[in-house]
């Protein structure tokens, strides 16, 4: 697939001097960095969120509002 992306000039030579660097290519460096960005994400989306659990005397009749939640769950 190809497509055209703008990249300011200043951001382009710095780029273009580490491919030289690199002894690559300014493609491959660019294809690097997508793929490093979708893999994060991908390892990203599957973090489980450990939530706090609020015990009750009667299980699904617990009614919370806002302040009762900074009541009971500290936050930093």
């Amino acid at each position: 697939m190809r497509t055209t992306v703008d990249i300011p000039d200043q951001l382009y030579r710095k780029l273009k001097s580490k491919a030289a660097k690199e002894g690559t290519t300014v493609k491959e460096i660019i294809l690097r960095g997508v793929e490093i960005e979708l893999h994060s994400q991908t390892r990203q989306a599957k973090k489980k969120i450990k939530l706090p659990l609020l015990e009750s005397k009667e299980p699904g009749t617990l009614h919370l509002d806002n302040d009762r939640i900074f009541e009971v769950i500290s936050f930093p």
